[in-house]
This record gives C-alpha cells, structure tokens and sequence, in this order.
C-alpha cells in the first residue's frame, strides 16, 4: 500500500447519500418534536368549564353566624349539576348542586341555590369536578360583617 497514494486520494461522499441523510435527519426530528406536541395535547384533557357565579348574602337576625348565602350562575357554561358540588362550612364534606336542589339536572345562568349555615369569616366554593377526578374551583365568596 502506498501511503503517499492514500494521503493525496481525495474522494468524497456522493451527493445523493447527503441528501438521503439530511432528509432522514429530517424526519426523525419532525417525529420527534410531534410526539412531544401531540404528548402535550393528552395532558390538557378535561378543561374546566368557564362560569360566573354571584353571591347574595342575606342575614339571619335571630342568629347572625347561620345566615344564608343565593349562589346565582349568572353567565357562561351550562354545568351538569352531579359535577358542581358546593363546598365550605356550609356543608365541610361538600354536596353536589342536585343533591341541594333535586330538580336540578343542569346548571344554567340564571339557575339559583340557596344555603344556610354561613357565618362570619367563613368561605363557600363553587367546585367544577370532572369525570376522572380533576377539580377545579370556578368561583369562591367569603361573608365578611
């Protein structure tokens, strides 16, 4: 063998082999960086619904820490009522909208339900949970004297 011969050969890599792998360099970058967006739409699931709820509170005189508080869904997403459960010292475990009203099936503006039990200080939370256990609290109101 002749190192002089191997030293001054210059051949190079056929331009058809550079564009195979620059395309396939390509494609797996592209799979790549779809996987990891299409990853990503999986975990954004179950949105929690918009809503706006407001808040009346009306005094009870013969007992001012059980006054009674009307939760009025004033705008936005109709909710189904088994997925809507009000929380607070209200009721600590929580109950689902149908279960305080039984005619209810859904939530729509301008439906209301009214609770008892709430006092000074105390919070009441509107509580959207969906079918595999996400929860996300819509809206929350605190009486303050």
């Amino acid at each position: 063998m002749d190192i002089k011969k191997f030293l001054s050969e210059s051949r190079a890599v056929s331009p058809v082999i550079g564009v195979i792998l620059m395309v396939a360099i390509t494609v797996i970058l592209a799979a790549v960086i779809g996987t990891f967006v299409l990853g990503l739409g999986d975990q954004v699931g179950d949105n929690a619904p918009q809503a706006s709820f407001s808040f009346d509170y009306t005094a009870n005189a013969a007992d001012p820490a059980n006054g009674s508080v009307t939760i009025t869904h004033e705008s936005g997403d109709a909710l189904d009522a088994t997925m809507i459960t009000i929380e607070g010292p209200v009721n600590e475990d929580g109950q689902t909208w149908n279960v305080i009203d039984g005619s209810a099936t859904q939530v729509n503006a301008g439906s209301e339900l009214v609770v008892t039990g709430l006092g000074d200080g105390e919070t009441v939370r509107v509580v959207w949970t969906s079918d595999n256990g996400d929860s996300a609290t819509l809206q929350k109101y605190t009486y303050n004297a």
